[in-house]
C-alpha cells in the first residue's frame, strides 16, 4: 500500500475531498516525524508505538573488499504492533 491509496482509503471512509484527505495523512506523518525527531514516543492506542532506537557504534566489514569498518553510531525508528493490530493481522 502506497501513500495515495492511504489517501484514497481516508477520503473514502472519512467523506473528505482527496485534497482534504491528503492533508490530513500528511499532517498524521509529520506530528509522529516531528515527535520522534525530538526523541519523544508515539503511542497510538490499539495500533502500535514509534519510538527511537539507540545503535552504538560497532565495527562491520565491507563485503566486497573484506576490510574492517567503523559504522558510527546513530538513532533508528522502530514500530512496535500493538496487541489489537497483531490480532487483525494474525486472523
Amino acid at each position: 500500500m502506497t501513500k495515495a491509496n492511504i489517501v484514497d482509503y481516508v477520503s473514502k471512509n472519512a467523506s473528505l475531498t482527496k485534497k482534504d484527505a491528503d492533508a490530513a495523512v500528511n499532517a498524521v506523518f509529520a506530528a509522529i516525524t516531528t515527535a520522534l525527531a525530538e526523541g519523544d514516543k508515539v503511542q497510538i492506542a490499539s495500533f502500535g508505538t514509534f519510538k527511537v532506537n539507540e545503535r552504538a557504534e560497532r565495527t562491520g566489514c565491507n563485503p566486497q573488499t573484506k576490510e574492517k569498518i567503523v559504522i558510527p553510531a546513530c538513532k533508528a525508528p522502530a514500530f512496535s504492533a500493538g496487541k489489537t493490530l497483531k490480532e487483525a493481522v494474525n486472523k
